[in-house]
């Protein structure tokens, strides 16, 4: 090409029967964002964070994950008397070992090496259908909300089980689900269906990321949906399978859908932020973006009491062919107590979460979630280095 001679973009246009080419969207997770305080502030003791899944209102938004290193039946019972939920996963080992804390136990102590595999082979003892029914039992009759979840697979064998069992919330949870899935199967689960089949009690369905998808789900009937793919601590499906969104733009989208659902129907489906949460900044953001309550995995698990023994893995762990997750140590230091309601010494953000939520809120002069829906964000990627040069050397490695 001569110098100076026109390239074919600067001589003539694209013919229209051109294909165009794939464009990249800009995602912004916590750290890249910030809430940003109005003309209004409220006493944090006004403020009162609740949100509503079918007939139940939980003054506690943060929901602990269905991971067995996080929620054991006792457990659940802790944190529903704290004003929150709990999800046992009835795929996991409390439905397969009728002393599930002996392995527990096992799993804890394994070492970096083979924990994953011994994680894999304790999993692949059968779910014995007796145990189900005796999990939710366990809950229910110490005061509980009992919550489960299924993997979609087994939802139409399990759902039956749990509704005759008493259970409270039905979750079924994937890495990523949809209310279209293409398989071999003459009729693959109907969540519709599975919405029928438990009459009153509210079906909760992850994970998505995706507006389209989130409308689709919610357009089924069901009552909740878990937003999220692969941002929490113990999964790896980001590294594995090269899926996901931030969660701060995952959950705008999926907000953005609940509220063209709701103005279609009438129908209010909340949405729940699912995994990478860690502080109550996070928390704090995730609602603002449009959440209605979050789940958590790894800050339940540092709690004394907790299953996992200080240690926390992910449900996709377990799989034989393609392990999407990892047993992390998060160590046991704290408290539910401490977690969720303070009074703490910590200043990191990592205790007391409610009390968090409520300042946040307040300090922008919303009384509900709903009001904080309405608060102003930025994009602001400095928000948590500008002016903190003395905090950062502070917890900076000797020599750098």
């Amino acid at each position: 090409m001569v110098a100076g001679e026109p390239t074919l973009s600067e001589s003539q246009s694209t013919p229209s029967n051109y294909p165009v080419p794939k464009t990249l969207d800009r995602a912004y997770g916590f750290d890249d964002v910030a809430i940003v305080p109005g003309a209004v502030t409220t006493n944090p003791d006004m403020v009162t964070p609740e949100f509503t899944l079918g007939q139940y209102t939980f003054s506690t938004p943060i929901i602990a994950a269905a991971m067995d290193g996080v929620t054991s039946p006792d457990f659940a019972v802790q944190i529903s008397k704290k004003g929150g939920f709990a999800v046992l996963n009835l795929d996991g080992l409390w439905t397969r070992y009728t002393d599930a804390d002996g392995v527990l136990e096992e799993i804890a102590a394994a070492d970096v090496q083979t924990s994953t595999s011994l994680i894999q082979k304790a999993y692949g003892e059968p779910v014995k259908e007796n145990l189900i029914g005796q999990r939710i039992e366990e809950i229910n009759s110490a005061g509980g909300i009992s919550a489960v979840s299924v993997a979609p697979q087994n939802a139409k064998r399990f759902a039956p089980l749990t509704r005759d069992a008493g259970v409270n919330v039905l979750t079924v949870a994937s890495t990523v689900t949809t209310a279209k899935h293409i398989s071999r199967s003459l009729e693959g689960l109907q969540l519709d269906k599975l919405v029928e089949v438990m009459a009153d009690i509210p079906v909760l369905v992850g994970n998505t990321v995706d507006k389209q998808a989130t409308l689709e789900l919610m357009r089924t009937g069901i009552h909740g949906v878990l937003v999220g793919v692969g941002p929490g601590a113990a999964c790896t499906s980001r590294e594995v399978l090269g899926v996901g969104m931030p969660q701060v733009s995952a959950t705008l989208e999926t907000a953005h859908a609940r509220d063209i659902h709701f103005a279609d129907s009438g129908h209010y489906v909340p949405i729940i932020t699912d995994g990478g949460l860690r502080t109550g900044g996070d928390v704090s953001k995730a609602i603002c973006a449009g959440a209605d309550a979050v789940m958590i995995g790894s800050p339940f698990a540092s709690c004394v009491g907790a299953p996992g023994r200080g240690y926390h893995w992910g449900m996709a762990t377990p799989n034989a062919d393609l392990p999407r997750g990892v047993r992390v140590q998060v160590h046991q230091n704290t408290t539910l107590d401490k977690l969720l309601f303070g009074p703490t010494s910590k200043t990191d953000g990592t205790e007391n979460l409610v009390g968090a939520l409520k300042t946040s809120m307040g300090t922008c002069g919303a009384q509900t979630i709903k009001d904080f829906h309405s608060t102003r964000m930025i994009i602001a990627p400095s928000i948590k280095t500008e002016g903190k040069i003395y905090q950062i050397s502070q917890t900076r490695p000797a020599g750098i």
